[in-house]
């Protein structure tokens, strides 16, 4: 790759993601002509300390959540720097993005500018190598198709009225193909609609596809899930099992967390033997923020009592970041990172955080955002770590079936050398 290779232009637009809020998109021109674009993702329930999203807090526009200034970063200053850099050179463009927005939280440009660009030279580059994009990111051995997570049932800030719980999540492990994990899925959360429509619930969908019944208790959420697995034909546990996504922060108030759908106030450890039960008594295998960020010390003592068998996984806990998973692998919390680009900000601090936990023997799970993009990237990269877990929301609406359907086409390209990551993605299982 020579002279070719070099970053000849980089454009940025304002456009809309799936909550029709606005996001930003960018797209990098070579000299040879190659061109790629990358739109960027937005969070709802977002971690304390995630990298800093730009809005313009123009009140006259989007109510306030403009990114024109975020468009204007890379149009003036980062184009200009990174023009004629080697687009293959991805460490060096991204430390460069770095120390050209000089701040901690990447504030000065926002992170949602920066991920843009470093996401975009990383699909263009994989064009100059004749690569897709997870063989480029991932090198020769990238042949593991993940288990999807399908967030079936929303709550908490996903949903208005809904469970405490944000997520409910389908968990088709037991499946042999990744093809086939996403038949499961579909069919049982079809077989989850007519549940909650005989329960006289509503069936109206959140954010990420899921439904949003107004339920009685947590609890009652579970059930329904229980239900529709067995009525789709599947054995819980065996074929679909369950993950949950509480997202605790979000119901911690005054060092208490407060389940209003249950009438709960709990203590710490309260919360803990709280989860114990529910692990103890449906098939869960993933607990992803059990607990509220600020709960470090809670989270060592629930990954001690229930780490040997599931998986607890810390997302605003570690915002995609290697300090703050560093301080989880010293502290004994969690044994699982949620991967999201935009919590961090570039591919490269994102592929670095994500070989630390596999290194320290923790799973990954690559994530979607609630507020989403055609942008498949996160599929490829799913496939690119070999990591075997992906959420990406239920079986349902575009930006969602998008990336599902890139990994068909990835198991589709990798053929016989496809490996679906089932059980064995999980090291804790009930």
């Amino acid at each position: 790759m020579g002279t070719l290779a070099a970053i000849e232009r980089i454009t940025a637009d304002e456009v809309l993601d799936s909550r029709g809020n606005p996001t930003i998109e960018v797209t990098v021109e070579l000299l040879d002509g190659i061109q790629a674009s990358a739109a960027v993702p937005s969070g709802a329930s977002t971690g304390e300390f995630e990298a800093v999203e730009l809005r313009d807090g123009d009140s006259a526009r989007y109510g306030g959540k403009g990114v024109l200034d975020a468009v204007r970063n890379v149009n003036e200053s980062i184009a200009e720097t990174l023009q004629g850099m080697r687009v293959d050179d991805q460490r060096r463009i991204d430390m460069t993005l770095i120390e050209l927005d000089g701040t901690e939280s990447k504030s000065r440009f926002g992170a949602n500018a920066i991920l843009g660009v470093s996401l975009a030279c990383a699909k263009a580059a994989a064009q100059a190598c004749g690569l897709p994009l997870f063989r480029y990111l991932g090198g020769a051995n990238s042949h593991v198709l993940p288990v999807p997570m399908f967030n079936v049932l929303n709550g908490g800030k996903h949903a208005h009225n809904g469970p405490d719980v944000q997520e409910f999540k389908l968990v088709p492990l037991g499946a042999p193909t990744f093809r086939e994990a996403l038949r499961y899925g579909a069919e049982t959360y079809h077989a989850l609609r007519e549940v909650l429509a005989e329960l006289g619930a509503a069936t109206n969908v959140g954010d990420e596809g899921g439904f949003v019944p107004h339920l009685p208790s947590n609890v009652a959420a579970m059930e329904a899930i229980m239900r529709a697995i067995e009525r789709a034909g599947y054995r819980p546990g065996d074929d679909v099992a369950i993950g949950l996504d509480p997202a605790a922060s979000s119901f911690y108030h005054d060092d208490r967390y407060q389940l209003t759908r249950d009438g709960l106030t709990l203590s710490s450890d309260e919360m803990i033997d709280y989860w114990k039960t529910w692990v103890a008594r449906y098939p869960i295998v993933s607990l992803e923020d059990p607990l509220a960020d600020s709960d470090w010390a809670g989270f060592a003592r629930l990954t001690a009592q229930l780490g040997g068998r599931v998986q607890i996984v810390g997302d605003d806990l570690f915002v995609t970041n290697r300090k703050f998973l560093s301080r989880g692998i010293r502290e004994g919390c969690c044994n699982s990172i949620l991967i999201k680009l935009n919590q961090i900000g570039t591919v490269t601090e994102t592929l670095d955080t994500a070989r630390l936990a596999q290194s320290s023997g923790y799973t990954c799970l690559v994530s979607h955002r609630s507020g989403e993009t055609e942008d498949t990237s996160i599929a490829d990269l799913a496939v690119a770590l070999n990591c075997g877990q992906i959420k990406s929301g239920a079986p349902a609406r575009g930006e969602r079936v998008a990336k599902y359907n890139r990994l068909l086409a990835i198991e589709r390209m990798l053929g016989r050398d496809a490996v679906f990551a089932g059980k064995d993605a999980f090291r804790q299982r009930p």
